[in-house]
């Protein structure tokens, strides 16, 4: 984990927003049919519905999300399925706590 990759991804509201949504995803997003969102993620098509913003823009920030190591991705046939990765997000808690 690279803080300050972390901070840069933290550090769009947007991206900080999807980060947040995707802690309850069930609560901000209808599932695609046969999909558990905990378990596999939301797709960027419902990110985009939610931000009401263009693909390319949501998916470049769920990219950087990605990099950063707070999300993980899954691919399902032609869908990619974005859930986040509570092991990295614990680790940053306790780089933060410990160190700042």
């Amino acid at each position: 984990m690279d803080p300050i990759e972390v901070f840069k991804a933290l550090s769009n509201e947007s991206r900080l927003q999807i980060l947040q949504w995707l802690k309850e995803p069930e609560k901000h997003f209808v599932p695609h049919e046969g999909i558990d969102m905990r378990k596999i993620g939301v797709c960027v098509s419902q990110v985009t519905e939610k931000l009401k913003m263009t693909q390319s823009t949501v998916s470049q920030y769920l990219s950087i999300l990605q990099r950063a190591g707070l999300i993980k991705t899954e691919r399902i046939g032609k869908f990619t399925y974005y859930k986040r990765n509570e092991e990295k997000i614990r680790e940053f808690a306790a780089f933060f706590n410990s160190e700042l």
